[in-house]
């Protein structure tokens, strides 16, 4: 009825010690830094030093070296920096959640806050 599987499992692949493998932890942690280092180039964009500083801190501890900083100024509307930045620090969040980073998880929670304000702010003066 079925033709038989005349090829290796990719499961067994798996156990080959050729590929690196990473544990789920080190994944978040790589997945966490690099939401991180993009919320840190949006807010340094933004010239938000002292946010800046806690992020580039967390991003420090989790890659175990300093991160670049981003220096130019882009010109970019501020409207769309601080949506942007809402929307990584909410993605930084929920990664910080299921590593259980208690203190990301805090930062990237009042980054979404400051952000979304920022964004109310901004609508209000157009208005």
């Amino acid at each position: 009825m079925y033709e038989p599987i005349r090829t290796r499992s990719v499961h067994s692949m798996a156990e080959n010690p050729a590929y690196p493998h990473r544990s789920r932890e080190e994944e978040l942690d790589i997945q966490l830094a690099g939401h991180l280092s993009a919320l840190l180039a949006v807010t340094d964009e933004l010239a938000l030093d002292s946010a800046a500083d806690r992020i580039a801190t967390e991003v420090a501890r989790l890659r175990g070296a300093p991160p670049a900083r981003h220096t130019a100024l882009s010109g970019t509307d501020p409207a769309a920096l601080h949506r942007r930045a809402h929307t990584l620090a909410g993605r930084a969040l929920v990664v910080a959640a299921s590593r259980a980073d208690t203190t990301v998880a805090i930062l990237a929670a009042e980054r979404m806050d400051a952000h979304a304000a920022a964004i109310d702010e901004l609508r209000l003066a157009v208005a």
